[in-house]
């Protein structure tokens, strides 16, 4: 077996499955999972219906580069989000099809890394899991970059040593981030594009949430549209990473991208071809579709600013709970010693930390799942930044919100 295996941790959410066992909660108040970040917003029924009219396809071996109309859809969306020229992102160099995100992370570290070199894949910590699994299995070293509540949640690149640098090979960056829904400034991808040019390394930038976003008039900017608007318009040393799970709540078609630097993706692509991994021709049909249109993912952000809106306004007297600019997470800080307005404190029973108690607890008395930030995250510095928090993804319907929130109030009180 690989040896590497060894080295995977628990997946969040059998950790969770273990902090619940065995606890009993309340029969008479239906379960709540915020824990999962699942979009459980309806998929819109043009998606479906290009799905069905397409099925037709699956006589047909899907190539791994995908339908030359989808890398072109790809292509054009990309332009219009980002505000490059049309024509700016090249549909036969600087699109790849994957089948969802967590597949093409995946992947793409196995592909760039070369572990004859003591290779060094850098992540936020708190970060989405199959950052560290990707790069443990590809033979680097995570080096786990905080991201803690003094630098508003954002990375600190200054703070890398250099030796870590000069032994990076790929970075993943996650905005608007993932558990904590920051969104990375222009200056940051600009800081960045800069070490990686210094330094020779890939930047993976992970924007699967960047269409959630609070304030319409201000979307997140992505990688490719910093590097454009710096000069850097082959997108050297970066790719991005795009899905239709959030964005057109679709998680089960299992469709999303990888654009940038055509040289990395000419290479990304020779070992998909091994890989075996190529995109349905009807899952490609309807990817068309939901590429093709922003009305739906308007509403869908609307839906989420609704939920936010409930959701805090409930808790706000009673907890310290901020609004992200996007994605669909709240970070809560756990109540403790340092927090005044919280009625209970949490991290005091032996062997427990704050978000762990709180989040067994919750389950046990107000039958409402949330994930422990120390689950998304390790320790690093004499610290671990994801200690104290709890992820809520405000997944469910505004009902089951809303339920979900005066629970957490009583719970608090």
């Amino acid at each position: 077996m690989n040896p590497n295996l060894s080295q995977l941790h628990p997946y969040p959410f059998e950790k969770l499955a273990t902090l619940k066992q065995n606890i009993v909660p309340p029969a008479d108040k239906a379960h709540i999972a915020l824990s999962i970040g699942e979009p459980k917003h309806a998929t819109p029924h043009f998606i479906q219906e290009a799905l069905l009219r397409h099925l037709h396809g699956l006589t047909l071996y899907p190539t791994t580069k995908g339908l030359p109309e989808l890398r072109q859809t790809v292509a054009d969306w990309t332009c219009r989000r980002f505000a490059i020229p049309r024509g700016g992102v090249d549909a036969e160099t600087q699109v790849l099809p994957v089948n969802g995100t967590r597949e093409a992370l995946f992947s793409f570290v196995q592909a760039v890394i070369d572990p004859a070199d003591r290779p060094v894949v850098i992540m936020p910590n708190p970060f989405y899991q199959i950052y560290e699994g990707a790069a443990l299995l590809a033979g680097a070293e995570p080096y786990y970059l905080n991201t803690v509540e003094a630098d508003g949640y954002l990375p600190d690149f200054d703070s890398v040593p250099e030796a870590i640098w000069r032994r990076c090979q790929l970075i993943f960056i996650c905005s608007p981030g993932n558990p904590t829904g920051t969104v990375l400034s222009p200056a940051d991808h600009l800081k960045l594009m800069a070490l990686a040019e210094k330094y020779d390394f890939v930047i993976a930038s992970d924007e699967c949430y960047t269409e959630l976003y609070d304030d319409e008039a201000n979307p997140p900017q992505g990688l490719l549209q910093s590097a454009y608007q710096a000069g850097n318009t082959d997108f050297k040393r970066c790719a991005i990473f795009q899905s239709l799970s959030k964005r057109s709540n679709a998680p089960g078609l299992r469709s999303g991208f990888v654009a940038g630097d055509a040289e990395v993706l000419k290479q990304y692509f020779k070992y998909r071809t091994y890989h075996g991994c190529p995109m349905p021709v009807p899952t490609q049909h309807a990817s068309i579709a939901a590429w093709n249109d922003e009305e739906h993912v308007k509403h869908n952000r609307q839906l989420y600013r609704d939920k936010f809106t409930a959701f805090i306004e409930i808790l706000q007297d009673v907890c310290d709970v901020n609004r992200p600019p996007a994605s669909f997470y709240i970070w809560l800080k756990t109540p403790g010693s340092d927090d005044l307005q919280g009625r209970r404190k949490f991290g005091e029973l032996p062997g427990a930390t704050a978000d762990t108690e709180f989040a067994q607890k919750l389950f046990a008395e107000q039958n409402v799942t949330v994930l422990p930030g120390s689950y998304l995250s390790r320790d690093s510095g004499g610290v671990n930044p994801g200690a104290n928090h709890v992820r809520i993804a405000l997944v469910a319907p505004i009902e089951e919100c809303v339920d979900a929130a005066q629970r957490i109030k009583e719970f608090l009180k």
